[in-house]
């Protein structure tokens, strides 16, 4: 007879225990586990509400009728128009100067991120010039549009990664792509966001996508056209699910346009553009009294 033994019979005790504790709490891990990845399955990413009904196909044709009787499209947008007759002497805007005007249109106004590329174009005649100069030569070029060492330094970076992969400095190939392909391309490239993106979808590539800019997200959500959890990607999400195809372009020019100018829709107090426009003749009044 060993004294030791109510001690062994302890410590076996304890053991038990903690291994059924383990088994337990593995046991647990692996059901949430298995239920999380049954409510990602379950889930649409590119449709991230789908029970919510707004906009309808009717609301945004009248928005967009109603819109394009006050505002017209802008004559620097409609030139990327489908409808618009084309001029045989002009050639369209390339695909890659689209998507480097959309980089320097990124947190500025427009009448500083067309100066930043004229300026860009005049001292770099083609994009092989780009690609071989300094940074800070091309910082200095395009910093009037601002924030110039993070676009020079996106821009260098696209056309070095585009001649490693393709071996030219052109991107025309997006052409013939269709939109998810195009995404998955120009993702490739960092600082190349998915708003950039759209813009170079709907603009230089003439394919069916809303871009969401900050204009257009604050009155998407002031028309309860998302729900109030929304943020801008989901936004972008719901929309392109929502809007028909066919009154993307002409829908997405008229808000961007009308946020600038009305008060009523933007955050963005005392611009002198939205002074000469009177608030109180806002025609989305309506869809929003209509939305609280």
């Amino acid at each position: 007879f060993s004294p030791n033994i109510p001690e062994a019979v302890t410590v076996h005790r304890r053991m038990e225990k903690k291994r059924k504790r383990k088994q337990t709490a593995e046991t647990v891990k692996r059901k949430t586990k298995s239920v999380r990845v049954g409510q990602i399955q379950t889930e649409n990413p590119k449709n991230p509400f789908p029970s919510h009904s707004a906009p309808t196909p009717q609301e945004c044709l009248d928005i967009r009728d109603t819109l394009l009787t006050l505002h017209g499209i802008p004559p620097e947008l409609a030139k990327y128009r489908k409808s618009q007759s084309t001029d045989d002497t002009a050639p369209p805007e390339t695909v890659l100067d689209g998507l480097v005007r959309t980089i320097l249109s990124q947190n500025t106004t427009e009448t500083n991120s067309q100066k930043a590329f004229v300026s860009l174009k005049s001292l770099f005649p083609t994009w092989e010039h780009v690609h071989g100069a300094e940074s800070k030569e091309l910082e200095n070029a395009i910093r009037c549009g601002g924030l110039a060492p993070t676009k020079a330094s996106c821009i260098k970076n696209l056309l070095r990664c585009l001649l490693e992969r393709k071996g030219k400095l052109c991107l025309e190939y997006l052409r013939d792509l269709p939109v998810d392909e195009v995404k998955a391309e120009l993702s490739l490239f960092k600082g190349i966001g998915p708003k950039t993106v759209s813009c170079v979808l709907m603009f230089n590539l003439q394919l069916d996508d809303f871009p969401v800019d900050t204009h257009i997200f604050e009155i998407a959500k002031t028309m309860g056209w998302v729900p109030a959890v929304a943020d801008r990607n989901k936004t972008y999400l719901h929309l392109n699910q929502r809007i028909p195809d066919e009154l993307k372009f002409d829908l997405n020019c008229l808000l961007y346009t009308h946020g600038k100018l009305c008060s009523k829709c933007s955050s963005k107090k005392g611009n002198k553009q939205q002074e000469k426009f009177n608030d109180n003749s806002c025609p989305l009044l309506n869809y929003y009294s209509q939305s609280v």
